[in-house]
């Protein structure tokens, strides 16, 4: 996926997230997300979103570490407004970043440009997701941002060495995208994990549906309906109890 694609997914997601998290109201739970309530997702994603930009905006090289404190947020009725002006400022900063911009990022990319418009891309999403549950709303994700966000996940996250998420004897997921025709396999360790861009004949597991409904299994936002699920199922388990997430 092109870099101005990432920057117009983001631009997109951005702006359902604030919409989504009006609709709610700011004291709503959020249903994937049970110790947040809408202000404390919509905090977070603007922080986070002021980080990837001091990145960006900078060209600093050295990762985060403990001395780093988020921007605090204003109070609960300029709450979003603050949001989209930190929305918008990174957009405009990736947007406006040099193709040779040189920074630090923790993910194989082309470019450190291209990781952190990617990476904001599907931060933002997830995020976007969880407003839309918050509100009531049914998700909708484009099928090839889906297919791109799980191409990041397996071969990006789940290519690290640590984590949780391991298996002993190993055992094999394969992941198959109806609508796009994109797959993967992920070789569950016991100590890392290891990704291809096929779908492996005998991975213990093959879950086949649109690359939304994975997308949002994968990132334990979605269900299992609507997907079809051969072999052994208990490997979703695993998955659902120890695919955890960490930027760093």
């Amino acid at each position: 996926m092109e870099l101005d694609t990432h920057l117009r997914h983001l631009t997109e997601q951005g702006h359902g997230l604030a919409d989504s998290a009006t609709a709610a109201g700011l004291d709503a739970p959020v249903p994937s997300c049970p110790e947040w309530a809408a202000r404390d997702l919509v905090t977070h994603q603007s922080q986070v979103h002021r980080w990837a930009r001091s990145y960006v905006s900078s060209g600093r090289s050295t990762p985060p570490n403990a001395g780093d404190t988020p921007e605090p947020p204003p109070p609960d009725d300029e709450l979003l407004d603050w949001f989209r002006a930190g929305h918008e400022a990174l957009v405009t900063s990736l947007r406006e970043a040099p193709a040779d911009l040189d920074c630090w990022s923790f993910l194989p990319a082309p470019s450190p440009r291209e990781f952190w418009a990617r990476r904001q891309a599907h931060e933002t999403t997830i995020h976007r997701v969880d407003a839309d549950l918050a509100a009531g709303r049914t998700p909708a994700i484009d099928p090839a941002l889906a297919a791109d966000g799980i191409d990041e996940l397996l071969h990006g996250f789940f290519a690290r060495p640590r984590g949780s998420l391991v298996s002993d004897p190993a055992r094999k997921l394969a992941v198959r995208a109806a609508d796009t025709g994109a797959a993967w396999t992920i070789t569950i360790g016991p100590d890392s994990r290891t990704s291809t861009s096929i779908a492996d004949p005998d991975a213990d597991c093959t879950v086949t549906g649109d690359a939304a409904a994975l997308y949002l299994l994968l990132w334990n936002r979605g269900g299992r309906d609507n997907l079809t699920i051969d072999g052994d199922a208990t490997l979703l388990d695993l998955w659902q109890a120890k695919a955890i997430i960490r930027w760093g």
